[in-house]
């Protein structure tokens, strides 16, 4: 837990006020973790949108090239491509049994990322009550609705992750750990903001992307110029 001498010498150390590069943002939040973990470094964006206006929802998912840092969890409904699911990595797999095991509440709720196959989706759909408030919930959209099971699967494994807003129309996405290289995590960084960039509505009108700020579990905000991440941005595309 965070003491006064802990929260006094981070805010010495950086401008609340101030917008900073990429690179500045990145070498701060590292600089300023202080926890005895590894914290995890975070990304909120602040969207232009109406998140009341259905059209106007922003979800996906986007694959980091130097992944999480985290054990992702995958729990998977299917039936003939359960061995495909178990092969490649799936913590859990199953059908109606799995469906049954979480109806009666005897499978915590521990995992990250749910998969199904489309047969699957009318035993998973009457999970919704219980997978829908925890964000649980496969869905064609983010692509955990698939066919090709194997390498979704993978693909989450290795550093794929889910991106909704919420209700006021901010994204929050993981984007590594403390004890990433900086390099690594601008990489991260820039490939969350293109994709985010690339997934605004067509019915948003004005400035997108608000605000972006980054921050480790226990550290504060550090605001990003947006600005100058759209410049990287260009100079990838």
């Amino acid at each position: 837990m965070a003491t006064s001498k802990n929260v006094a010498e981070v805010e010495r150390k950086y401008d609340n006020e101030a917008l900073y590069t990429a690179e500045s943002a990145v070498d701060l939040v590292k600089s300023l973790a202080y926890a005895k973990f590894d914290e995890s470094v975070d990304l909120v964006f602040s969207l232009g949108i109406d998140p009341r206006q259905a059209e106007q929802i922003v979800r996906g998912t986007v694959s980091l090239p130097h992944g999480t840092g985290k054990d992702v969890k995958v729990l998977v409904f299917a039936n003939d491509q359960a061995k495909e699911a178990e092969e490649a990595g799936a913590d859990l797999v199953g059908g109606q049994d799995l469906a049954d095991q979480i109806t009666k509440g005897d499978i915590p709720l521990d995992w990250d990322v749910t998969i199904a196959t489309p047969d699957m989706m009318p035993v998973v759909g009457k999970l919704g009550q219980v997978l829908g408030p925890r964000g649980l919930m496969p869905n064609p959209k983010s692509g955990t609705v698939t066919t090709d099971v194997g390498k979704t699967v993978s693909e989450f494994k290795a550093g794929k992750v889910e991106y909704r807003n919420d209700r006021y129309g901010n994204v929050h996405i993981p984007m590594g750990r403390v004890s990433f290289g900086a390099e690594n995590l601008v990489d991260n960084l820039v490939t969350v903001a293109d994709e985010i960039a690339r997934s605004r509505p067509a019915s948003s009108k004005g400035i997108f992307i608000k605000k972006l700020s980054v921050s480790s579990t226990m550290g504060p905000g550090i605001k990003v110029d947006v600005s100058a991440v759209n410049d990287l941005i260009k100079a990838r595309r």
